[in-house]
């Protein structure tokens, strides 16, 4: 095992607590605020937060193998956010602290397993933008998507 794949997961998994913390005392009207950062509900946010560890640990696999993501732009992910805001307007607490349970119960596991070879492992995430390793997408994508979006939530909130 990777000491520093350990240590990556082990900062995951608390920020992932965190956000399970935050999420579970929402009441139903902080559910519905809108935040200032996203311009989504603060339901909405934490969904798409609970579904990008998903998406992003798709990036971290990719990236790990020595692969590039092809033609991927940000404009395609801003698209594919604002379509899941859409689709996940009517999203429910409990839903989303299920998926985010799960999503970064995988995420850790799969932190955990990478070698120091892999976290090397380099490629280009976004197209445009400069080749990331996969200690890089680990700490710039996986965790700060988590402290940026959790950071909007209490923001709204004011947790």
């Amino acid at each position: 095992m990777s000491a520093r794949a350990e240590s990556l997961a082990k900062q995951f998994e608390a920020k992932a607590a965190e956000m399970t913390a935050v999420v579970a005392k929402l009441s139903d009207a902080d559910w519905k605020k809108i935040t200032s950062a996203e311009k989504w509900p603060v339901g909405v946010t934490a969904h798409h937060l609970a579904r990008g560890h998903e998406g992003i640990l798709g990036i971290v696999k990719t990236i790990a193998a020595g692969k590039s993501i092809p033609n991927f732009t940000t404009a395609m992910l801003d698209e594919m956010n604002a379509t899941h805001a859409r689709e996940h307007a009517g999203c429910t607490k409990a839903e989303t602290l299920a998926l985010h349970e799960k999503g970064a119960a995988a995420a850790a596991a799969t932190v955990r397993a990478l070698s120091d070879a892999e976290l090397d492992q380099s490629g280009t995430v976004l197209t445009g933008m400069p080749a990331m390793t996969t200690q890089q997408v680990v700490e710039g994508i996986l965790i700060n998507h988590i402290n940026d979006h959790l950071g909007s939530i209490r923001k709204t909130v004011g947790a």
